[in-house]
């Protein structure tokens, strides 16, 4: 197959159990459980109602501004799945709009990510069906290609591989590895429980922010009593 007109299979993805239970957690906890290194770009942002996505990536790298490789991908698609489109991450034309978009809900798509623009906006904010993107563009798209599906991409230097785990919230957007997706809900969970119950404290009037002067005298802070 030549590069550029590809359609590969998944040879792995994660599983349900794994996508309900990092469902319960914030975006947040999970970022800093993975030392806060990735990130899928500050401009990849809801463009949806409410609500959280989770769910193993089907990728999609497409020629900017085309989507003929995202219309395969919806075929393709099983239902769970989130569809991560890296587009190259610019805005002249839209990937998708309405249409596409209830072709994917009919296909039970659990989400959508475009390292791109989509159109219809108004219609996608009025929607549940989770949509991440970088911005929002009445110009439509082309359907020649190139295209792959189903191949590493990488989204301000967050590598996704097929299968991997994709989360999103109100925070933006993370990709989790298929092989660290246990060891990260461990930890993750563990941050979780610790800010409970530091919001629990502070609730109470018992926080001890301590930390703060100590971490200033190390540094050798002037004025600290």
């Amino acid at each position: 197959m030549p590069v550029g007109f590809r359609i590969l299979k998944r040879t792995r993805k994660i599983g349900t159990e794994v996508v309900e239970r990092f469902a319960q957690l914030p975006v947040a906890n999970v970022s800093d459980s993975m030392s806060r290194l990735t990130a899928g770009g500050a401009r990849l942002r809801p463009m949806y109602r409410s609500g959280g996505l989770a769910g193993p990536a089907l990728t999609v790298k497409t020629a900017p501004g085309d989507n003929l490789m995202v219309h395969k991908a919806i075929a393709l698609a099983e239902p769970g799945d989130v569809i991560v489109v890296d587009a190259g991450g610019d805005l002249t034309n839209a990937i998708t709009g309405e249409m596409m978009l209830m072709q994917m809900v009919k296909r039970g798509v659990a989400g959508l990510v475009i390292n791109g623009a989509i159109r219809d906006a108004g219609f996608i904010r009025g929607q549940t069906f989770p949509v991440f993107a970088a911005g929002v563009t009445h110009r439509g798209p082309y359907k020649n290609g190139p295209g792959e599906i189903n191949v590493a991409i990488a989204i301000d230097g967050m590598v996704i591989e097929p299968g991997d785990l994709i989360i999103g919230d109100d925070d933006g957007l993370l990709c989790v590895p298929f092989d660290q997706t246990e060891a990260v809900f461990k930890a993750a969970t563990a941050k979780f429980e610790a800010e409970q119950k530091q919001m629990a404290n502070i609730e109470a009037g018992t926080h001890d922010a301590s930390w703060v002067d100590k971490q200033l005298r190390e540094l050798k802070c002037e004025g600290i009593d």
